[in-house]
């Protein structure tokens, strides 16, 4: 859908950006941001293609690294004298030029969430640099939880912590093709993913659209120094962590309000179906869904406008708010998802299969108990509960609830960052001006 919504016209102005590089019409998954403008356009890009497949559409991470990488290489060139920042571009420009989809790889496994990367029993916890030669790097590790990374053309490899001078080989960023040697995947599981093989376009709830996760495994993967961006610059590891960050949390302001505009629809739709929707509690739980999903939008267009340019001419989301937006996205779609389990009803997950409603004798009988508004068919109220069941339950809620949860940084990681950039001082400062305190002389 990424690349077909880019190939209409009506989407034209959201799907696609013109590249500052060559000047080309490129698809903005490929694109850095030059302006508010532009971080405003991508939020409401991901919110419509949300819409669209209420699931993952699993290019935003590769997007969001792309952003990081080119401001973070660039000041770190400016200050190191290396060579990062062109090796970016000459692999940015291929991206733009093939629309390739890129995987951004941060997540590692971690091991014991005590220890530093160097002090795991196993070094392998975390992607690192195991030897390095004239011609390039070798990495070993593995990432864990790759949204689109079996259906990605490249691989963009980032640190997932800010490291400290002991875990300097921890500190690796990369670019590789996503079937490089040495690379292998093993495919996560979802919720009911095994309806899928059952035949059948009713029982999914979304027959048409979905997402995966895979952890990633490198072993002993042979990197060519020309896609190598950090190699132990552990000092410039927090900022592409931060940077990154903030993007995929303003990201969630666009992605889980397309899903949740879907999952409000079904619910409506299920208390049309089930003869409820003239009551008024119910008419308030969709007015609460639809102030929930739209404060959620809020943040990401504020956190966008909000936004500024770094030294490499790349705009950077203001952090504080894209913090605040990723916190609220902890919290909202979960009770998004509670009213619109209270709106649909226990049908939603006692409902028989989509073989028994197609067998002659059981079907009839399903017809004649299961009907609920005269005017809807069965089979229809039946869709619409599996869509809701798949949203909440089943494998969508992979991303819109736990991805919630704890994509792009668990609440603690949002938390933390509010604090530091909270500037609890300065409003310390107005305090005082109002009251009358005046600042003691030291």
């Amino acid at each position: 859908m990424t690349y077909a919504l880019a190939q209409k016209p009506e989407y034209e102005d959201l799907m696609t950006a013109k590249s500052h590089l060559t000047g080309n019409k490129i698809n903005r998954f490929t694109h850095l941001h030059q302006s508010t403008d532009d971080l405003i356009k991508k939020v409401k890009m991901q919110r419509l293609l949300g819409q669209q497949t209420a699931s993952c559409f699993q290019r935003c991470v590769g997007m969001d690294a792309m952003n990081a990488v080119d401001s973070t290489t660039y000041e770190m060139d400016q200050k190191l004298g290396t060579k990062y920042h062109e090796r970016f571009i000459k692999f940015l420009k291929m991206v733009q030029e093939e629309d390739l989809t890129v995987d951004g790889a941060m997540t590692d496994v971690k091991g014991d969430r005590g220890l530093a990367p160097h002090q795991q029993a196993d070094p392998d916890l975390y992607v690192h640099i195991v030897e390095k030669n004239d011609k390039g790097i070798v990495v070993r590790g593995a990432k864990a939880h790759q949204t689109g990374a079996v259906n990605s053309h490249w691989v963009l490899v980032m640190p997932t912590i800010a490291m400290t001078k002991d875990d300097a080989d921890y500190a690796v960023s990369f670019v590789c093709p996503a079937d490089e040697k040495g690379i292998f995947y093993i495919y996560g599981r979802q919720s009911c993913d095994t309806r899928k093989l059952e035949g059948g376009a009713i029982d999914v709830g979304n027959a048409r659209f979905g997402g995966h996760e895979a952890l990633m495994v490198f072993d002993n993967v042979f990197i060519p120094w020309e896609n190598v961006l950090m190699c132990g610059e552990y000092e410039f590891s927090g900022m592409l962590v931060e940077r990154f960050a903030g993007y995929h949390r303003q990201s969630y302001g666009g992605c889980k309000v397309g899903v949740g505009d879907v999952l409000i629809g079904a619910a409506a739709l299920a208390a049309d179906y089930n003869g409820a929707n003239k009551a008024s509690h119910i008419k308030d739980k969709l007015i609460e869904m639809t102030h929930l999903n739209e404060t959620l939008f809020s943040c990401g267009i504020a956190c966008s406008a909000q936004g500024h340019k770094t030294a490499s001419g790349t705009y950077l989301i203001d952090l504080l708010l894209a913090n605040v937006c990723k916190q609220n996205v902890t919290r909202f779609p979960y009770e998004i998802c509670r009213l619109a389990e209270d709106i649909a009803g226990g049908m939603m997950v006692t409902m028989a299969s989509e073989k028994d409603f197609k067998n002659p004798e059981l079907g009839k009988v399903l017809e004649k108990y299961l009907k609920g508004n005269a005017n809807v068919s069965c089979e229809d109220r039946a869709r619409i509960m599996r869509l809701v069941e798949n949203l909440t339950l089943g494998t969508a809620a992979v991303g819109y609830r736990t991805e919630s949860m704890h994509g792009a940084g668990s609440p603690q990681a949002q938390r933390i960052m509010i604090a530091r950039q909270g500037n609890l001082e300065q409003k310390k400062k107005l305090a005082k001006n109002i009251a009358g305190i005046k600042e003691e002389k030291k």
